[in-house]
């Protein structure tokens, strides 16, 4: 992990914008979000921007562009797949959670695709979710477009701040000392997200046994 972290921050400008972008434009429109979290992309976008190889003017509109875009082809594909996306086997091992996500657009609405925009399964879903709903297009942008602006500056400009005290412990410390907390700072952030998951799959299980036995009984 450490290995393509240092990749990324160390990538020519124009592969950083284009990395990013697929990054968090895939988490919605293809899933990719079960693997790597789109907040994560955007951290590191703004980490490259705070040492100068892009321009944050530029990284963080297009990774709310790409959260933006995402969600739509997200949503289009759960119109017209529409029950049958929730079929696929793909998603057997996250059941609890889709049942939880179509209860919380039914409850929620145009405001569960807002707030789905900071939960990482419910980012990857819910524009799907929405689609396969029928939820009417104009709605669903609005919420969607709020929710991309509101999570892509913030995490981007998170990632810049971050950036930003890399340059401090630099001048003091040296590039070297610098560069190594700069990536554990950021192998920890991804670390958090991976035992979250973790821990969310483990209370998941734990939720599912005490229900399965009295339906068994």
């Amino acid at each position: 992990m450490a290995s393509f972290v240092d990749a990324i921050l160390g990538m020519p400008p124009l592969l950083a914008y284009a990395l990013v972008f697929a990054l968090v434009f895939a988490e919605d429109a293809i899933f990719v979000g079960f693997v790597i979290p789109g907040e994560t992309a955007a951290v590191l976008g703004g980490v490259v921007a705070s040492q100068g190889r892009v321009d944050i003017w530029l990284m963080a509109p297009l990774v709310v562009l790409a959260a933006i875009v995402g969600d739509t082809v997200g949503y289009e594909i759960g119109k017209h797949l529409g029950p049958r996306l929730l079929s696929f086997r793909v998603f057997d091992r996250h059941r609890r959670k889709l049942e939880d996500a179509q209860a919380f657009l039914r409850k929620r609405g145009g405001w569960a695709v807002f707030l789905g925009r900071f939960v990482a399964f419910f980012r990857a879903m819910m524009p799907a979710l929405a689609g396969a709903s029928q939820m009417r297009y104009p709605r669903f942008v609005a919420f969607n477009a709020l929710g991309g602006v509101t999570w892509g500056v913030g995490f981007t400009l998170l990632g810049f701040i971050a950036g930003t005290s890399y340059d401090a412990v630099a001048k003091t410390a040296g590039r070297d000392i610098a560069a190594i907390v700069g990536v554990i700072a950021v192998v920890a952030f991804i670390v958090w997200r991976v035992r979250k998951g973790r821990a969310e799959r483990r209370s998941e299980r734990d939720y599912r046994r005490p229900h399965e036995g009295k339906a068994d009984a």
